[in-house]
């Protein structure tokens, strides 16, 4: 099948499995005389398998070792479970950090008054210097970010 047949059956994007093919994350399609990508039942399964764990949160790192995982049929579920419960604390983690980002932004909407006056803490508080700003809120550059 071509690459939005495979894109319709396995809810991936043809946009997102050239992606996963091009960082290496599922092996490259198999090409026609005339240059087309081609993709079996196999491949299918394998994209809705990275949307899922995609869905969960899991990095692209993460989904290479689940990926190697699941093709190895001599795995031990440990690994799986381990690898799962190391996503879990790091979600833990991602909920803590939002959950203190939440408090902060009420706390400052409560102080604002919201009405035609210029004075604005949520403002004052953005303008602030960086130290002031994160107040227990950890701040994270955008390369350390997980997509």
């Amino acid at each position: 099948m071509n690459i939005g047949a495979a894109a319709r059956r396995s809810g991936v994007s043809a946009k997102m499995i050239r992606h996963y093919e091009g960082i290496g994350l599922i092996p490259k399609a198999a090409r026609t005389c005339s240059g087309y990508r081609t993709y079996s039942d196999r491949d299918v399964h394998t994209l809705r398998f990275v949307r899922q764990a995609r869905s969960l949160g899991f990095s692209i790192k993460q989904i290479e070792q689940l990926l190697g995982l699941w093709r190895n049929q001599r795995r031990s579920s440990r690994d799986v479970k381990a690898l799962a419960l190391e996503h879990v604390a790091e979600l833990d983690q991602r909920i803590a950090e939002l959950e203190a980002m939440k408090r902060t932004l009420q706390a400052l909407a409560a102080r604002c008054h919201g009405d035609e006056r210029p004075e604005c803490p949520i403002l004052d508080r953005l303008a602030a210097a960086p130290n002031r700003a994160a107040s227990g809120v950890r701040r994270k550059s955008a390369s350390s970010v997980k997509h």
